[in-house]
């Protein structure tokens, strides 16, 4: 029996009909899910806070601009995050060129050193700016990377779901992560990576989704947005919370926003 005839046969058994109705694959899901939560607009541009909170409630909060601009001819995106708060991250910049088909390009430029610095494809998976997102939550896992199996469809709340799990092929931080996607919108409502013990890990939830518009006049389009988040590790106690505000979508960013000098001279129009 084919995966999607295993799944479609689970369903049967829990009393969920399919009748009618042509089942997606897993990587069509996830594939879904990806351009949903990182593609929408051709960019945007948002205010994001990061609250870093350990299991006793202390704070300690970054403020940054994050621009994206999609590559209207491929999947490959460019990232530009300029840190404004505390006085400790202040001017850190973080460029990214993504690629679906090999290693992005990612660089840091740190202050306190004058320096930009490559961040290595090794390192994708490392603390992004010490909180419980890496590098890559950031801007996104390749679509390759993983098998990913459908599990079933099941209700988050109020929200009908697929499950999928995505198994990493190579070795990494973690060993699986179940994903609950949103049927209608396909933004991941809730993520869990598990551990080399098989004992959860890693916990993300989206807190909060808002249509936000962009275009103009009878041409405007609404993108369901997350625009809060977390990421907690579970075994510590430790979590990230992040808000995105004033998001915005087909603001006219150009390559220039995205180049490397911009690391060290960046673009004041779009930070501000």
């Amino acid at each position: 029996m084919s995966r999607l005839g295993s799944t479609a046969f689970a369903l049967a058994l829990a009393g969920i009909s399919t009748q009618g109705q042509d089942l997606p694959t897993a990587t069509e899901i996830v594939e879904k899910s990806q351009r949903a939560f990182y593609y929408p607009g051709a960019d945007m541009k948002a205010k994001v806070t990061m609250e870093l909170i350990t299991e006793a409630g202390k704070k300690r909060t970054r403020v940054l601009t994050m621009l994206r601009n999609n590559d209207p001819k491929s999947k490959n995106q460019k990232y530009f995050l300029y840190f404004h708060e505390p006085g400790d991250v202040r001017r850190t910049a973080f460029l990214v060129w993504k690629y679906p088909e090999k290693d992005d390009d990612r660089w840091i430029f740190i202050p306190a050193v004058n320096m930009v610095r490559r961040v290595a494809a090794s390192d994708s998976r490392s603390s992004f700016v010490g909180s419980d997102f890496s590098y890559e939550d950031v801007s996104g896992r390749d679509l390759a990377a993983d098998t990913h199996t459908l599990l079933r469809e099941e209700r988050l709340g109020e929200v009908e779901c697929y499950v999928v799990q995505s198994v990493p092929k190579a070795a990494t931080d973690y060993t699986k992560k179940l994903a609950w996607i949103d049927k209608t919108t396909f933004l991941p409502r809730r993520e869990e990576y598990y551990d080399l013990q098989n004992e959860l890990a890693r916990l993300f939830t989206a807190d909060k989704i808002d249509d936000v518009a962009a275009g103009e006049g009878d041409a405007k389009k609404t993108y369901p947005t997350v625009t809060r988040r977390t990421m907690k590790k579970v075994k510590s106690g430790h979590r990230t919370e992040v808000s995105f505000d004033n998001v915005a979508y087909d603001v006219g960013l150009d390559d220039d926003v995205f180049a490397e000098r911009a690391l060290q001279n960046p673009p004041q129009k779009w930070i501000r």
